[in-house]
């Protein structure tokens, strides 16, 4: 993996969470710090502190900004470090706090993103407290924050915050980390309309988003094109004047830590008690009390193991811990009282005096007992309905020093796209999980040591100090990516450098787009027609130098545009090529025919629901026009649901590309583009002027493919493979007449 390197602009860094590194206790007018061990911190201190080269000040502390739950009063005049964190504290009073934490945060947006809609509560008074108190983090953040700090903002409590900081502090690197997982936009939308704007362009504020699967970035960029009306390119999402990146990073454990646990005296104790006091084979499972961990779903299938299975009776323990949670909470106490009669229920139908099915504990357990039971365990059952990452079966695996042990995983765990060669099952299949169980039972030893070890090394080499890593090269990656399209707009001195070279060159070849360059864009497209004007200055610069058309119209109406003109013309994205002089278009050679019948009905679907839109079928694509719709916004909305929706139908055999251009929505065959027509002429030829000028999407693959000592140029403020950028269509003509002014014929 790439190392991070350090820049001159190395600064801190600067996390940004809800809770703090560490417990503040005040005892006798004293401060007490007691640190977390958890994967983040260490994983931020490693990042920091011992790792050559970084892009952070390692003589720096690492700056934590967090909610306290001490007053302010209490922390005055306190200390708050210790020898790697300086923390922050950022004061709520209780009745936003209550609002903020216990009510947007927890009763809407973790039930919403766990895909429990029932249990979402939308309250004005919710998102009202939210705002606040992001607010109050950014202040806090306002008071911290220098030159060249990266601020690494964490989870769903702080959405709202990333714009915050990019609209004051627009030079400063800025990541987030989304921990849960995103909902599809079928839940989404069930936010307010003003609410989920919010969040999506909040969180858009970062450089860099990352979320734990594929599935969630994708989920989270149909949201930031429905909702924002940004689309993206390859998880890079161009917002004119900057570019997000949006990735998944699996986020993981402290691999060493676990691993090197096994032989601990206390967790050999451990391990040695558990195996003598329990039965032949022993389940493991222990979780935080929430309704997203299919607890009482787990319970229901080892108890239809129990009824289908009757050979395993007073042979098999099951040790299921709780973790207390929220137990305050009405909800979550219901949820306790079900889990508690239904364990009872269990023992009392199939245990007997002599053997009691499941051991059950409502307690948190030390790091010494967790890693006894973990290596104590024939099997580990964990099968939430929904989380994000889970992380308690990477624990297990890497605490497994003895590759034995079997790993039955839900599914619906974000774990479940990197450990593969656990028996992954279906929280809610009773019958799946009862299999599971007994399949994991006969398991023999080689089968299971060759999935343990498969999944150990996955874990080993992306472990919670790869996330991190991964994370800040994906920030120092995007750097380059900005350098490769920063905005460049030509001044005099510019302008005047490309007239100097074009005077002094004696073969020349010129590449103009269309719409939006030769062109205004304009509401009917039929309507966008060159001037007189630019038409003669093309005459002009075409009887001494070689000019090539390359647009996306057909070539109907570009022979009827350029009609007399010694030009070349390429048409509908490189797939049809008239030579100047010529009468006959070539079709390129890669075309294939019979693809149309098959994507044509959902564009005309499409333009029926939507007044004003239309359907053009070229020769070799086809476009769904939007320009002369009755509601804009409506049909941008519909330009990005059909975008969707082709992407899902179309199948990677048809070889067909999704062009989301100007207020048009374009399908055609992936084998050629502007890039492959414009090459066609420069490949071969000795040109020692080659400019290129365009504004769409598509004449990106132009820019990207010629030779590095072309003049490229992109008009609009759009970041841009271009090197050079002219602000808008107006100025095409003027910059042209000026370039070719010298020269005469």
């Amino acid at each position: 993996m790439k190392d991070l390197k350090q820049t001159e602009n190395s600064g801190r860094l600067i996390i940004v969470a809800y809770r703090l590194p560490f417990k503040i206790v005040r005892e006798n007018d004293q401060v007490q710090l007691f640190q977390n061990s958890g994967g983040l911190v260490s994983a931020v201190l490693s990042l920091v502190n011992e790792q050559e080269d970084s892009m952070f000040k390692s003589d720096d502390k690492i700056q934590w900004i967090g909610f306290s739950e001490n007053t302010r009063e209490e922390l005055e005049g306190q200390s708050l470090a210790n020898d790697s964190f300086q923390a922050h504290p950022v004061f709520i009073n209780d009745d936003v706090n209550e609002n903020y934490y216990e009510g947007f945060c927890n009763n809407l947006l973790w039930p919403l993103c766990h895909y429990f809609p029932s249990l979402a509560r939308f309250d004005d008074a919710y998102f009202e407290a939210y705002q606040i108190a992001n607010k109050l983090f950014f202040e806090k953040l306002d008071e911290v924050i220098q030159p060249g700090d990266v601020v690494w903002v964490q989870d769903y409590q702080l959405m709202l915050l990333p714009e915050m900081i990019r609209q004051k502090y627009p030079d400063n690197k800025i990541g987030f980390f989304f921990h849960i997982p995103f909902p599809s936009f079928e839940l989404f939308r069930m936010l307010p309309v003003k609410w989920r704007k919010a969040l999506v362009d909040g969180m858009l504020g970062a450089d860099v988003v990352g979320f734990h699967t594929n599935d969630y970035v994708e989920y989270f960029l149909k949201a930031a094109r429905l909702v924002s009306g940004y689309g993206n390119k390859l998880h890079y999402i161009n917002m004119s004047n900057r570019i997000v990146k949006v990735d998944s990073f699996p986020i993981s454990i402290d691999f060493g830590k676990f691993n090197n646990s096994y032989n601990d005296p206390e967790v050999a104790l451990a391990r040695s008690e558990a195996r003598e006091s329990l039965k032949e084979k022993i389940i493991f499972s222990v979780d935080r009390l929430d309704y997203s961990k299919g607890i009482l779903h787990r319970l229901n299938g080892f108890k239809r193991f129990l009824e289908q299975y009757p050979e395993w009776h007073e042979r098999v323990s099951f040790v299921m811990v709780v973790v207390p949670s929220r137990d305050t909470i009405e909800q979550y106490q219901n949820m306790k009282m079900d889990i508690d009669q239904t364990v009872g229920a269990i023992n009392a139908n199939f245990g007997n005096i002599y053997w009691q099915p499941i051991i059950y504990q409502y307690r948190s357990m030390s790091y010494s007992e967790l890693v006894g039971m973990y290596t104590a365990s024939d099997v580990a059952l964990i099968t939430p309905v929904r989380d994000g990452m889970n992380l308690v079966c990477k624990e297990y695996v890497a605490s497994r020093q003895d590759v034995k042990g079997i790993l039955i995983l839900s599914e619906m765990a974000g774990a479940a796209a990197e450990l593969g060669e656990a028996l992954i099952i279906n929280p809610l299949d009773n019958q799946g999980i009862a299999d599971a169980i007994e399949e994991a039972f006969k398991m023999p030893e080689k089968e299971q040591i060759k999935r343990m070890t498969a999944m150990r090394e996955r874990i080993r080499d992306y472990d919670v100090f790869a996330w991190t890593n991964d994370f800040f090269t994906q920030m120092i990656m995007l750097e380059q990516e900005h350098e490769r399209l920063k905005q460049v707009f030509l001044t005099n001195k510019g302008i005047d450098a490309i007239r100097i070279a074009y005077e002094k060159s004696s073969k020349r070849i010129l590449f103009f787009d269309y719409d939006g360059t030769l062109a205004p864009i304009v509401s009917d497209p039929s309507q966008a027609i060159v001037s007189e004007d630019v038409k003669k200055l093309i005459l002009d610069i075409a009887k001494r130098d070689t000019v090539v058309i390359i647009s996306g119209r057909d070539r109907r109406f570009l022979d009827t545009t350029f009609l007399n003109l010694p030009v070349h013309i390429i048409a509908e994205h490189g797939a049809l090529i008239k030579v100047k002089g010529d009468d006959e278009w070539t079709l390129n050679e890669n075309y294939e025919e019979n693809w149309k019948e098959s994507i044509k009905p959902i564009l005309t679907m499409y333009a029926k629901r939507c007044p004003g839109a239309f359907v053009e079928e070229k020769e070799t694509s086809l476009a769904w026009h939007y320009r002369t719709a009755d509601d804009k916004d409506y049909a941008a909305r519909r330009a990005q649901e059909l975008t969707w929706q082709l992407k899902n139908f179309i199948q990677p055999e048809l070889n067909l590309q999704i062009i989301d251009g100007n207020k048009v929505v374009e399908v055609k065959k992936t084998a050629f583009n502007k890039g492959t027509a414009a090459r066609s002429f420069v490949d071969g030829a000795d040109y020692d002027f080659i400019l290129a000028i365009g504004d769409d999407t598509t004449d990106e693959d132009m820019f990207e493919v010629l030779p590095e000592t072309s003049y490229t140029i992109k008009v609009g403020e759009d970041l841009s493979a271009a090197r050079n950028h002219i602000r808008n269509q107006e100025e095409v003509f003027h910059f042209l007449s000026f370039m070719v002014s010298s020269v005469t014929e």
